[in-house]
């Protein structure tokens, strides 16, 4: 349906006696406008609301990445809808309405868009919960109450596992101490939100640093934990939230200089030529190329299986796709890395063909593996020992959460 189709039949349903109107668009071929994800644009659907409100005179809403209160206010202001709908903002902090009343706008949980709590769980067969939100739909049985004793608890690593785990321990009353390696809060997630279709995870860095301060939790930045140091400070608990590496496959020419990691790649610490090929088209390889490519540099990806981001849900999944396919970027799927020189790659298709792809920088992009020797360390050394996020398996944010919550609510 077309947009002229559409404000026709808005004004024959105010014609045939209806109250109000709530626009939005999309259908199962682009499912990602009927319930957008991390990668649209905030307010993707406003505009829809407006053009409708200049041809009806009864209330309309709109709907669509619009948790966010400042610009859910600008909205109104503008005059460009009558009243805001929320759907998964309202999963991820349920007194998201009472928190911006109270002009406490920090205080309210983000919704990432990632839809694996939500949409997928409920695809499923699950109960619809929320991947930075354990509690939804199960508010009962998670209900976080005050500690029968409050412990000393330790947390290393200020990733969204750690930081959620010292978030929920705090909250329950004891007293927490976080160390983190780096200059700063927030994990691989800092990387992952540079990217300005992936800035909602900037949003959860900022959310979760915020409650630890309100909370009290002392964090110690630039500061590596040893086995022994936290052996001293006697805890009762502590949780291991160190993460993951980067994999590093066997390639040869893998240690030259022009070929470094997706983190750091993304985190700044190694520059980026011009030509561009990432080895890996998972999620973390084809939103690294999308964002290179759109600011104009040349990326290829090459991927050894059939397909590009197949753990990827499929509504968010079809976006990254559409989004790759408006850029220049080259996807090569069954075709093997055999060799990385100081120009280039040499790659194999599938029925063995070598050629080389020019490249100024290789980019790694095949996953991680966990980081947790601290872990193993600690082994019977502590009374109560966890393991939370990528360093007990790299997976996605939701995991991580969940762990660490879960974990942090019985301690």
């Amino acid at each position: 349906r077309e947009i002229e189709e559409g404000l026709e039949i808005a004004r024959r349903f105010e014609a045939a006696g209806v109250s109000a109107l709530e626009i939005d668009g999309g259908c199962h071929e682009v499912y990602y406008w009927c319930i957008p994800p991390t990668s649209q644009p905030r307010g993707c659907l406003v505009d829809l609301a407006e053009k409708v409100k200049k041809v009806v005179n009864i209330p309309v809403i709109t709907v669509g990445k619009l948790g966010y209160p400042e610009l859910a206010e600008k909205v109104l202001q503008e005059g460009k809808a009558d009243f805001i709908a929320l759907g998964r903002p309202l999963l991820a902090d349920p007194d998201w309405a009472n928190k911006v009343k109270a002009g406490k706008p920090e205080d309210v949980r983000p919704c990432i868009g990632c839809l694996e709590g939500c949409h997928r769980r409920l695809i499923e067969g699950n109960y619809t919960s929320c991947a930075l939100n354990p509690a939804t739909g199960m508010e009962r049985e998670f209900t976080l109450g005050p500690a029968e004793r409050v412990k000393t608890v330790v947390v290393v690593g200020g990733g969204p596992g750690g930081m959620e785990a010292a978030r929920v321990a705090a909250l329950r009353g004891h007293k927490v101490t976080l160390f983190e390696k780096s200059a700063a809060l927030g994990g691989n997630l800092i990387p992952a939100a540079v990217p300005d279709f992936k800035q909602e995870y900037g949003d959860l860095v900022k959310y979760l640093s915020t409650q630890l301060k309100k909370l009290g939790v002392e964090v110690k930045l630039g500061s590596e934990a040893k086995a022994e140091q936290i052996q001293k400070m006697k805890p009762d608990a502590v949780f291991i939230a160190t993460g993951g590496k980067p994999c590093i496959p066997k390639i040869p020419g893998v240690e030259r200089e022009n070929v470094i990691t997706a983190i750091d790649a993304l985190s700044g610490k190694k520059k980026v030529g011009e030509t561009i090929v990432i080895i890996g088209g998972g999620l973390v390889g084809c939103e690294a190329a999308l964002y290179y490519a759109q600011i104009g540099k040349k990326v290829t990806v090459v991927e050894i299986l059939d397909g590009i981001m197949r753990d990827m849900y499929p509504i968010n999944r079809a976006h990254i796709l559409t989004l790759l396919a408006k850029t220049d970027a080259r996807i090569l799927t069954q075709t093997r890395v055999m060799e990385i020189t100081g120009k280039g790659v040499i790659v194999a298709d599938k029925d063995g063909k070598q050629s080389t792809l020019d490249a100024d920088t290789v980019i790694l992009a095949i996953g991680l593996e966990p980081e947790n020797r601290l872990f193993e360390a600690l082994q019977d050394k502590v009374p109560e020992l966890y393991a939370v996020g990528d360093c007990a398996g790299p997976r996605k944010v939701m995991s991580a959460m969940w762990e660490g919550f879960r974990a942090a609510r019985l301690v």
